[in-house]
């Protein structure tokens, strides 16, 4: 398998769910801007995906594609049909609870996750209101996110990557046409989750039955690898979701603060999500399996060129992302977001938070290529007893940057944190032998260095000469972005292809499959 092919496949399907993103939230902030009703959605909303995130896609795919890969293996295809049936049976019925139960304590759970929303009345009760409407997005997401699991363990990556813009087209959809029919406009975008993920379990449904996978959830608790499963995913959920559990501490910080900040930040979040997700996401999705197969095979140089050729591509696109992001930071949030009821100082305020979570990209994108290091050879409390130090780690920064850097201080936590979560992973790695870095690391430094130091001198020139961002209308605005971006990229890889720099240096690592 061609590792570069396969992560440019995954990657473009991300980049169109990513692109929906910015559309739909450009379209988020000019109808219902940053205050009292979209701080309330993003609240009501931030705990279901948190949920999503922590178990669906985190320690869920991460205990459940081993085993699924050993039954198919081992056991043949009506076995492992039995399984996947047993497993989308307990999963359901846990989630069921779980909904039914988040939708009952829906006040208790906006009290603990938003304490500060308790001081307005109003404002609670709506938040309350959308957290009811949403929590069943988890039930959905999360069967999806099965669906998903299984297609991926048949090299169906494309379908996965592809239907998260699905809930970007719902968003839309409910946010232009509907929103003047609810009472508050805002309910529209809760009711809008509600669709988005029923739309992407049902998409995948006709490409489970291609595969022979579609198959009746059943109750079946005597299934031996339902239990591994579960057992699997405890452990497993502190290591791959301290991110996640640090932004929804920093929720309850950012609702003690003025209004508009847990929208800031989440604007922000977004534009961020873009490299984490293009570059992250999928570097992590095709690594898993391919490192889990070297590891098998006891092919240990194999395994550790495999962590190079991810290391060096994700050092090659994260430290540009990160400069471009810090350097165009005002271009970006004015383009996209600054309109109708998105006010210019809305905007400011995101450029703020946006500039603090770009020194934490690197790291964040690192973590997706390190941790998988150690889950391939099964070995989970190394990343938890590191995702716990950076967890605390994370709250002890929020403290300290809380009282002058305001809300961009707690996106600079969270940053530095998954800095800090990198370090430790790598230096893990380092310690037992498990990674041994190829030659020319030396070169292929100095050589990025380079690049992305006349790439920002590049972007800042560029920017002393174009317009005010606040001048034109969007298609004018996006078109000047979309030149600095462009001269941006040029630059950079132009000025590694005369230090000599070739793509072929990584179209060359293939693993067989």
């Amino acid at each position: 398998m061609n590792l570069l092919k396969t992560l440019a496949q995954v990657s473009s399907m991300t980049l169109v769910s990513r692109i929906l993103g910015f559309a739909r939230d450009a379209i988020v902030a000019r109808v219902f801007g940053a205050g009292f009703a979209t701080d309330a959605f993003f609240v009501a909303f931030k705990l279901p995906n948190l949920l999503r995130r922590i178990f669906a896609e985190g320690a869920f795919s991460q205990a459940f594609v081993p085993i699924l890969s050993e039954y198919r293996s081992q056991q043949g295809e009506e076995a492992t049909r039995g399984f996947v049936a047993d497993v989308a049976g307990l999963l359901g019925l846990i989630l069921l609870v779980v909904s039914a139960l988040g939708m009952l304590a829906a006040p208790a759970i906006i009290w603990i996750s938003a304490p500060g929303f308790a001081a307005t009345t109003e404002k609670f009760a709506l938040t309350v209101e959308l957290l009811r409407i949403t929590f069943p997005y988890i039930l959905f997401i999360s069967l999806a996110s099965l669906a998903g699991s299984i297609l991926n363990a048949w090299n169906r990556f494309s379908i996965p990557a592809f239907v998260p813009t699905l809930l970007n087209i719902s968003f839309i959809g409910f946010a232009l046409f509907l929103a003047p029919y609810f009472h508050p406009p805002v309910l529209a975008l809760a009711w809008a989750v509600a669709a988005g993920g029923v739309a992407q379990l049902l998409f995948q449904l006709p490409h489970l039955r291609k595969i022979g996978m579609l198959v009746w959830p059943r109750i079946n608790l005597k299934d031996a690898g339902v239990w591994r499963v579960v057992k699997q995913m405890g452990p497993a959920i502190l290591g791959v979701s301290v991110a996640q559990i640090s932004l929804i501490i920093n929720t309850i910080f950012a609702s003690y603060l003025d209004s508009g900040s847990v929208s800031w930040m989440y604007y922000a979040d977004r534009l961020m999500e873009f490299p984490t997700g293009v570059l992250g996401v999928a570097l992590g999705t095709i690594l898993l399996p391919s490192l889990s197969r070297s590891h098998a095979s006891s092919d240990h140089d194999e395994y550790s060129r495999l962590l190079d050729w991810g290391l060096r591509l994700c050092l090659l696109l994260a430290l540009p992302s990160a400069a471009a992001l810090a350097v165009l930071a005002e271009p970006l949030v004015v383009s996209l977001f600054q309109y109708g009821k998105f006010s210019a100082h809305d905007a400011l305020m995101t450029q703020q938070a946006l500039i603090a979570y770009a020194a934490g990209l690197v790291g964040l994108i690192l973590v997706k290529v390190l941790a998988p290091g150690f889950y391939a050879r099964q070995n989970i409390k190394t990343p938890v007893k590191i995702a716990l130090f950076t967890l605390a780690a994370t709250q002890l920064m929020n403290l300290t940057f809380i009282w002058h850097l305001k809300h961009a201080g707690l996106a600079l936590a969270i940053g530095l944190g998954a800095c800090t979560n990198a370090l430790l992973l790598y230096y893990q790695l380092r310690r037992h032998d498990i990674f041994r870095p190829l030659p020319g690391w030396g070169k292929f430094v100095w050589q990025l260095a380079a690049a992305v130091i006349v790439m920002v001198a590049v972007l800042w020139g560029l920017m002393q000469w174009l317009p005010a961002w606040s001048v034109g209308g969007m298609v004018e605005r996006c078109l000047r972005l979309a030149l600095l971006i462009i001269a941006g990229a040029t630059s950079y890889f132009g000025t590694l292809a005369l230090f000599g720099f070739r793509p072929k240096h990584f179209s060359k690592r293939i693993v067989k499959s």
